[in-house]
């Protein structure tokens, strides 16, 4: 594992709050040249640290602010049942996250739609045509309190 200094993790925090700042700003808040801003970036990217740069849409300004957590119990626990279920639900572009969990049920995924109508049609025709459920919970989202992609490092 690599270590981080502080220049490292405030970099870090700084390109989680807006990766599409040049080096030449980023420079200035770090009080290092430009190349060095380059090389530490380049460092992290290829010991994984950073591992994609991506655009985060507000849900809401695209008709997709149902989110619903599905808890899905797979009817048993055997390799070939949890290959397959990963397999077919990482297919299913309305599934965001999809987490393997310890506790009463085996996965939780986090499901966004337009509404009801379309969170049925899901459960519906795709997610239960995925083999071996052998049943779910879903709970719907009446507020966001806290939604963040930054790690604090």
């Amino acid at each position: 594992m690599i270590q981080l200094d502080v220049t490292d993790k405030k970099l870090l925090y700084f390109l989680q709050d807006d990766s599409k700042q040049t080096n030449k700003e980023l420079s200035g808040k770090l009080n290092l040249s430009v190349t060095a801003v380059y090389e530490r970036i380049k460092k992290l990217e290829r010991e994984g640290i950073i591992t994609k740069y991506v655009a985060l849409i507000d849900n809401k300004r695209i008709d997709k602010a149902f989110v619903t957590f599905c808890s899905i119990k797979l009817l048993q626990h055997t390799k070939a049942y949890v290959m397959q279920f990963e397999k077919e639900v990482a297919k299913l572009n309305e599934v965001l996250e999809c987490y393997h969990i310890s506790g009463d049920y085996d996965y939780l995924l986090k499901v966004i739609v337009a509404d009801m109508d379309e969170f049925r049609d899901f459960m519906v025709k795709k997610l239960t045509t995925i083999s071996h459920i052998g049943s779910t919970h879903s709970a719907f989202m009446i507020n966001e309190v806290k939604h963040t992609t930054s790690i604090q490092v």
